[in-house]
């Protein structure tokens, strides 16, 4: 294997793995956007419809279980039901990344889902995240302007930002003293979605795009609806454009969306976050400005935009420059391991959930809405590392079987093999001590 194909696999996937082969360059990388969505395939998610109806299972049970024994007992079990399939969903994601042999597309799933970033909480969100990450999967290599919509428009997305609650002041709704504007939506969609912070948008904009979203809601089961009643009437202005009418429709929010996805501020702030996610923590200008070019001439064809970063020569320094966040570093240990990733709620906690928070990373959602963070010393601290070397020593001890440490070393790390590593392992006393070095080591952390 050359350092070209170490990279691709490193940089742009989730490692190298012992059954599947490393790309060929950018070509090989892009190709995985191509046919369906194999991992997803192999380990579906719950429709949001679904979660959405255990949730009000959920409420109801809850709501019953004082009425008797056999009240009581079923709200135990659907809680335990729950709480088993919240575990395996957490399993799920680091598996996909472990198995897949569309890699790229995986950690695009990441980086969106977590672009829009929507926190587990009570009633609907209490636990469907995974099944609205999975809804944003189709549009990862589309225009953005449809993968903006359908993250926007979604019920977790309203839910999460409290948008059901937003009543436009003139609206019927408000006549009538029900309610008033909220801006939480808004101002994510330009500061975090869109345009970034620091873009030229002013507070009015902010304003008149929340009145635009008034009458985005979600229904009694969960589903998406649009309450006119609730919707503010009326043109609104945003960014010197005008959208709306009386009455207000769906369709003026669809537009201001798509005039933000094609927006010049836009495309810088995605691009360099792109970039950095990829490439570097203070990514190559030119390498974003390629990025931001090709978005503005292809109306946000995010594929192409992919493309352009594969092909700069900046985007395949052989400097490992960027740390594994906790979920990239377990899902390329399980990956390069060829092991299960294991299942239950038991096994689960003790081998990925427990470990990932003290690793500094809960799954399924970040804890606010600007995601998690992508600089190194968010995610090597003395703590969070301390649980990395902890894990990478006693995760080889709990596996079914294991491989031979030189295979892991090879498999894991290729080329990028530092020769203290080499040596380390050679030395080791036991085939887990040896195998929980090339987890540790420096290398194995970046990527």
């Amino acid at each position: 294997m050359d350092m070209h194909s170490a990279l691709a696999a490193i940089r742009f996937g989730t490692g190298l793995s012992p059954r599947i082969p490393a790309p060929d360059g950018p070509g090989d990388v892009i190709a995985q956007l191509e046919g369906p969505d194999r991992a997803l395939e192999a380990f579906p998610a719950l429709a949001w419809s679904e979660a959405a109806a255990e949730a009000r299972d959920w409420s109801r049970l809850r709501r019953a279980r004082r009425d008797g024994p056999a009240e009581r007992e079923a709200y135990t079990q659907h809680n335990r039901h729950i709480a088993e399939r919240n575990a395996n969903e957490v399993g799920d994601i680091i598996a996909r990344g472990a198995v897949t042999d569309q890699p790229f597309r995986e950690r695009l799933a990441w980086f969106w889902a977590d672009h829009f970033t929507v926190t587990p909480g009570r009633g609907y969100l209490r636990a469907s995240v995974p099944s609205y990450q999975a809804e944003l999967r189709p549009h990862l290599s589309g225009r953005f302007a449809d993968l903006l919509e359908a993250a926007v428009t979604h019920p977790a997305m309203v839910i999460y930002l409290d948008q059901s609650r937003s009543v436009g002041p003139n609206s019927q709704k408000a006549r009538n003293r029900y309610g008033g504007l909220n801006e939480n939506l808004a101002r994510e969609v330009l500061e975090l979605h869109t345009l970034g912070v620091g873009a030229g948008y002013k507070q009015a904009d902010v304003t008149e795009l929340a009145e635009l979203l008034t009458g985005l809601t979600v229904n009694r089961d969960g589903s998406p609806a649009f309450n006119p009643k609730a919707a503010e009437p009326g043109p609104e202005t945003v960014l010197g454009r005008t959208y709306g009418g009386d009455p207000a429709a769906p369709d003026d929010l669809r537009a201001v969306l798509r005039d933000l996805a094609r927006h010049p501020d836009t495309a810088w702030h995605l691009s360099g976050k792109l970039a950095r996610h990829f490439v570097s923590d203070r990514p190559d200008r030119g390498l974003v400005d390629a990025m931001a070019a090709k978005w503005l001439a292809t109306d946000g064809d995010l594929r192409a935009v992919y493309s352009a970063m594969l092909d700069h020569p900046a985007a395949w320094s052989e400097r490992l420059e960027k740390v594994r966040r906790p979920v990239e570093y377990l899902t390329a240990a399980f990956r390069a391991l060829d092991v299960p990733v294991p299942r239950g709620r038991r096994l689960t906690n003790a081998i990925l959930r427990g470990p990932l928070n003290l690793m500094g990373q809960s799954l399924p959602g970040a804890p606010a809405p600007d995601g998690w963070p992508e600089e190194a010393e968010a995610w090597i601290t003395p703590q969070a590392l301390a649980a990395r070397i902890e894990w990478s020593m006693r995760a080889p001890v709990r596996m079914q079987s294991q491989p031979q440490p030189r295979d892991v070393l090879q498999t894991a790390l290729g080329p990028l093999a530092s020769g203290r590593t080499r040596f380390a392992v050679e030395a080791a006393e036991t085939a887990e001590a040896a195998i929980g070095l090339v987890l540790a080591s420096p290398e194995f952390q970046r990527r």
